[in-house]
């Protein structure tokens, strides 16, 4: 695996690992995550599994789920 970064094709990260942590009944249409051998977490949309990647670290990806958690991201609902 070459150079990992935000936006880069999902497909290049390997069709392997990939998971829904965030679906229910929303048509097909889930959120799936990777963790990447160094910590980092690719998300990527699994409509478009070779679409563009987003790469967070492991702070950031904590740091938003902590916050979802405490009703942070709720004014998204």
């Amino acid at each position: 695996m070459g150079r990992i970064y935000n936006g880069m094709p999902a497909k290049d990260l390997g069709h392997e690992g990939w998971r829904k942590p965030w679906s229910g009944g929303n048509g097909g249409s889930c959120v799936e995550a990777k963790k990447l051998n160094d910590g980092r977490v690719a998300l990527r949309q699994s409509t478009d599994p070779d679409g563009p990647a987003l790469i967070y670290t492991d702070l950031e990806i904590s740091t938003f789920i902590q916050g979802a958690k405490a009703g942070e991201a709720d004014f998204l609902l």
